[in-house]
């Protein structure tokens, strides 16, 4: 979730007197950091996962399903008996959110060697014991992407009401403050994204329409005092709080590069990635109790952080604030880091142009100018009094600050002060899966892509508006198997930054005269003839090019079927079979409603198929052919 810092925190208008001065030192400390590692070589290839889970209760008496709102207690526990207790423990817990979330890593990061590979579900696996072991009866870990009654009557255990006309954080109809985590910092941001925005944010999903869905679809709100009924879209489903998107769970991959060079590389082709990944993970059709016409969290929690006033969205001429902001604060990347990229960068950057300045004055490329020129167009969302005044030399506070609440598709992360840790980059759009099968095919798909872009100098690039349209298709109901997504066809000429391909651009070509063009998720993956030839036969190649141990060779290939037939629609996303599920339910009355009885049967199902306890070939395959 990113910094966590403690102290005293600042309302809006106390945080906002102090903007400029953390943009200033954020520079300060960039630049600081910059200039000491620049020049930093041969750092190992190392990663990381991260999970995001629910605790939920079952309560089998009201056959009713209610997330726990004690993820601080839970993680308390987890930490004094693991990493308080022995540095090098095999598992890390860190709080998210959700006061009913919690986030597992790794103990110490994966290295670059294959035999890797063969770890990953065994400490996933971990996490998941050592999480349930610390839980009370009737309560599980589930790893779903949304809570398909988030937000419904009744939702967490204990009970709470929202309190959307008393002073609170959120003000939300149907998400009470008592849902976000009890560290300062989760409150705080709350708060002070409505505050900065003006008025509470606005999530409007489009509805399911089913047989009996009423249309238009229209809600009315008894606790509105009017904003809702303003904000609320016919034919959608609507929500008001930074938790219907923050309280969701995520599968993220932090890589650490070999040097600054090859972390920008690595980032502009994954970047290239987010869509299609995220398609192929999609895990949440379901918001505040109904089926939605979307698959994918990600325009949600773009939507539940967006803190741009009405002027920096356009709706009204820029008075009070400085900039035309085009995106959420929590969106897709806005130009690419490489010079491979430069000539596909072709979307409307908005900078600090005194910060680029300052940055380019000082030495810094044009690109890496821009895109911090970028991120600090925002404002500080969370400070706190004890943090305003830092050492600039050997803290990074203030930049971080603001490079961490631009939650974007990747991030680009300079090493920490004085630490030994290297340039990074995180992958961030993937959605979370059932289980510890899914979620370790997805992390070592990503991985092993890294490994042969390296190794095969690939170049996936295509102009970044390209990509952004692909995020918008990516999200749609059932894109796995109906969208189509722009993606390159020759990938192996590598890249030549010098030539302009303005003009070939335009055209649907890239400098080197290659097309990109529209293909199906299974094109893209499993390849077909003519067109592409596929992302797995790639990897089959790269596998059959390395000494690969019979072990971790079997997984491997394992997590690859997996990744192959989800892609060709032999077996099903996660958001589909959710789907079918409660299409299929006894109590479903096609009208996109879900009830508590639907919601109970869905998750108790995902919890007996997350602990092995029951098959789900539809889903995951026959786990007899898994090697496992």
């Amino acid at each position: 979730m990113g910094l966590l810092s403690q102290g005293s925190p600042l309302n809006w208008e106390e945080t906002k007197k102090y903007a400029d001065h953390v943009r200033k030192h954020g520079i300060v400390q960039f630049l600081n950091i910059y200039n000491k590692v620049k020049e930093r070589q041969k750092d190992v290839l190392l990663w990381g996962d991260e999970v995001e889970y629910m605790l939920i209760e079952m309560d089998e008496k009201n056959e009713k399903v209610r997330l726990v709102l004690n993820g601080g207690e839970v993680l308390e526990t987890l930490q004094d008996k693991g990493e308080k207790t022995n540095p090098n423990h095999p598992t890390l817990w860190r709080p998210e959110y959700g006061s009913y979330m919690i986030e597992g890593t790794p103990g110490q990061p994966y290295g670059g060697t294959m035999s890797e590979f063969n770890t990953v579900e065994d400490n996933m696996g971990k996490r998941r014991r050592e999480a349930s072991s610390v839980l009370n009866k009737n309560e599980t870990l589930a790893t779903i992407t949304s809570f398909p009654r988030l937000g419904c009557p009744g939702f967490t255990q204990p009970e709470y009401n929202p309190t959307p006309v008393e002073k609170g954080v959120s003000k939300s109809l149907f998400f009470p403050d008592e849902a976000i985590n009890r560290h300062p910092r989760f409150s705080t941001l709350t708060r002070n994204i409505r505050h900065r925005r003006g008025e509470k944010v606005v999530i409007n999903v489009p509805i399911f329409k089913d047989k009996c869905t009423p249309s238009p679809f229209v809600e009315k709100f008894p606790e509105d005092d009017g904003e809702a009924a303003r904000a609320a879209l016919p034919d959608h489903i609507y929500m008001d709080a930074m938790g219907f998107g923050m309280g969701n769970c995520c599968l993220q991959v932090t890589f650490q590069a070999c040097s600054i060079e090859e972390a920008r590389y690595l980032y502009d082709q994954l970047a290239t990635f987010c869509p299609i990944v995220m398609a192929l993970s999609a895990a949440s059709p379901f918001y505040r109790g109904y089926v939605s016409d979307i698959d994918c969290r990600w325009g949600v929690i773009s939507a539940s952080v967006d803190d741009r006033t009405g002027e920096e969205r356009g709706l009204e001429p820029l008075k009070s604030n400085k900039f035309r902001i085009l995106k959420s604060r929590y969106d897709s990347i806005d130009s690419y880091l490489s010079s491979c990229g430069d000539k596909y960068n072709d979307i409307d950057l908005t900078i600090d142009e005194e910060i680029n300045k300052e940055l380019l004055d000082a030495g810094i490329d044009k690109l890496l100018a821009q895109h911090i020129a970028h991120l600090f167009i925002r404002d500080p969302l969370s400070l706190f009094e004890e943090k305003i005044h830092l050492d600039d030399e050997n803290e990074s506070d203030h930049f971080e600050n603001l490079q961490s609440t631009n939650w974007q598709t990747m991030r680009f992360k300079p090493p920490p002060p004085n630490s030994d840790i290297g340039w990074r980059v995180e992958f961030r759009p993937m959605e979370v899966q059932l289980t510890d099968f899914e979620n370790s095919a997805y992390v070592v798909f990503i991985v092993l892509l890294t490994r042969v872009i390296l190794s095969y100098k690939l170049d996936f690039l295509i102009p970044l508006s390209k990509v952004d349209e692909n995020m918008k298709a990516a999200q749609e109901r059932n894109a796995v198997q109906e969208g189509m997504f722009y993606f390159r066809k020759d990938i192996y000429k590598g890249c030549n930054p010098v030539l302009d391909s303005s003009s070939a651009a335009q055209n649907g070509l890239d400098s080197e005269g290659d097309h990109y063009i529209l293909m199906s998720i299974d094109t893209i993956i499993n390849g077909k003839e003519g067109v592409f030839q596929g992302l797995i036969p790639i990897l089959n190649c790269y596998l059959e090019n390395m000494e690969v141990d019979v072990d971790t060779r079997c997984t491997i290939l394992n997590y690859l079927k997996l990744i192959k037939r989800r892609a060709s629609g032999e077996l099903m996303t996660m958001a589909k079979w959710m789907r079918e599920f409660v299409d299929k339910h006894t109590q479903y009355k096609q009208d996109s409603v879900i009830t508590d009885k639907i919601n109970y049967d869905l998750l108790r199902k995902c919890d007996s198929i997350a602990k092995g306890e029951e098959r789900c070939p539809e889903l995951i395959g026959d786990p007899v052919n898994r090697g496992k």
